[in-house]
């Protein structure tokens, strides 16, 4: 590790690691939704959802399962590339697994519109074939496959309602032997409809052991459901379920959803997320043991009745010791390619921005806005996560317009959004604040904040405090910054937390290029 990126580290608003023998939860304090973690002899390889986000599939690294890199996106574009040229907010990629089997990694992902599909590599580093459509279908959601002892590969899914008009019940499919389609009509073994209090059964995870066939699922919804697992002696049933995993009397809501990894030395580890509003879906590590019984017990279990509750500080894994690491925020835009905290809100085009045309910046082309009311339908704002409960952002911005109704900043975004940056009136330049409610249905920008500048550059500051209250700050020096407007409370967007990042707009594209030069993104406490 290089020591600019140490200092990066260090001046990180949020790690898991303690650095004195013990972690912290969410060991990922970032929207990394419906986790699924697969260890490869001592390396631990991590995926999740990212919906209608481009890049999507993010690949993490971990080898103590507390300190995590993120080293790739496995998927560079979304299909169909035409349908996902416009933001498809909620759409996209949903609960995905990973796996590891005959030497090359695999990814089942689901799009819930059009079907479940996979994905492989024997680098999970590297380019990861296209996608495979396994089953066509709407309303196919969270695959998990399964190589069984006798060569037969299986696959297990959930329903969405909302496409197929059906959920809580989980279907298992044999699939071809190369594992590219199914060979079956599918059967289903978990029906929660007809088992009294169950509701929300999905996101399965299969898996075998000691001779019985085990499927982790959550039930009781996102908001405040549990983890439960279900166990049978063969892989069609009648399984039997029980809840192994709940809040209890913690304040972690709807702790479930995740992954079961072990490590060389025997132990057992359980990923899941916590969704918290702003923020979205939160990855926490809990310690996992197996009772005599046969049955699993996940996080702590003060009364011994076999349900575990999530624990906040605990000892890490009998692992080997890693250096302190954290997914990148803060860029400096020295490379030539953009770094991987950054997402697009569609399938992007290259000719949107350029890292070497102003060495040291991002350049964003200021892309026609037409008459759109706000961005949420927008594709070219590029963001990235909340990456703690408190952090500080600062970016460096030039603006070149020509045209009057020009406009770059630094956004927050999310169901409402707010930014702050400069638009070109009147042949001048303004220092500008927007807030927008309600976007997805149409809500219309408000000037908060509207003052002019002497020249056309700008630094911008955002502070992201407790309960994801955003206030906007703005310095023509570098070094004084002043706050401007009121703050801003910032929302989820759909399925997602809320994301922060950087935009460049014209109002259409009968005129010359606009440019904006972003440099110094700065992440901090």
């Amino acid at each position: 590790m290089t020591s600019q990126n140490q200092n990066l580290v260090q001046n990180h608003p949020w790690s898991a690691d303690c650095g004195d023998g013990n972690y912290r939860n969410p060991v990922l304090y970032a929207d990394y939704s419906d986790p699924d973690v697969v260890r490869v002899g001592d390396d631990y390889w991590m995926t999740a959802s990212s919906f209608s986000h481009v890049p999507g599939l993010p690949i993490l690294h971990s080898r103590d399962l507390v300190n995590w890199t993120l080293v790739n996106h496995a998927l560079p574009a979304l299909l169909p590339q035409d349908h996902f040229s416009q933001p498809r907010h909620g759409q996209g990629v949903w609960a995905p697994s990973i796996r590891h089997h005959a030497g090359k990694f695999w990814i089942f992902y689901p799009d819930p519109d059009f079907g479940i599909y996979v994905i492989t590599t024997d680098d999970p580093r590297r380019r990861w074939s296209g996608p495979h459509l396994v089953k066509a279908g709407k309303g196919l959601i969270d695959p998990c496959p399964l190589w069984d002892d006798d060569g037969q590969v299986y696959l297990i899914h959930g329903w969405a309602k909302s496409r197929s008009g059906i959920n809580n019940l989980l279907t298992l499919h044999k699939l071809s032997s190369d594992a590219t389609h199914v060979i079956d009509e599918g059967k289903v073994i978990i029906d929660g409809n007809k088992m009294p209090g169950w509701n929300t059964i999905e996101g399965p995870k299969l898996h075998k052991r000691d001779g019985w066939y085990y499927v982790f699922a959550p039930a009781g919804g996102v908001a405040e459901g549990y983890q439960a697992v279900f166990r049978a002696r063969d892989i069609y049933g009648p399984y039997e379920a029980r809840n192994v995993m709940d809040r209890g009397t913690t304040s972690i809501n709807g702790p479930h959803q995740g992954a079961w990894v072990d490590t060389p030395a025997g132990e057992h580890w359980f990923f899941h997320f916590q969704e918290l509003p702003a923020y979205g879906r939160v990855v926490h590590m809990q310690p996992m043991c197996w009772r005599q019984d046969g049955w699993p017990v996940i996080g702590e279990d003060p009364d011994g009745d076999g349900k575990g509750q999530p624990v906040l500080i605990y000892r890490k894994p009998e692992l080997p010791s890693q250096p302190i690491a954290v997914p990148a925020t803060s860029d400096g835009f020295s490379r030539s390619t953009l770094g991987l905290q950054w997402q697009w809100q569609a399938n992007p085009c290259a000719e949107w921005f350029s890292l070497t045309e102003k060495p040291g910046h991002l350049r964003l082309k200021c892309l026609p806005r037409d008459e759109a009311k706000n961005f949420w339908v927008v594709p070219g704002i590029l963001m990235q996560k909340f990456p703690a409960p408190e952090f500080v952002v600062t970016v460096k911005l030039e603006l070149t317009a020509a045209n009057d109704g020009t406009m770059a900043g630094l956004m927050v975004f999310g169901y409402d959004y707010s930014w702050l940056g400069l638009r070109r009136e009147h042949g001048s330049i303004k220092l500008l604040k927007i807030k927008c409610r309600d976007a997805q249905n149409g809500g219309t920008e408000q000037i908060i904040h509207c003052s002019s500048i002497v020249g056309c550059g700008v630094f911008l500051r955002v502070r992201v405090t407790a309960g994801a209250v955003a206030c906007f700050e703005a310095s023509f020096d570098g070094v004084t910054f002043k706050n401007v407007g009121e703050p801003f409370q910032a929302l989820s967007s759909k399925w997602v937390g809320g994301k922060v990042g950087l935009f460049a707009s014209t109002p259409s594209n009968d005129k010359p290029a606009d440019l904006a030069d972003f440099s110094q993104f700065v992440v901090g406490v």
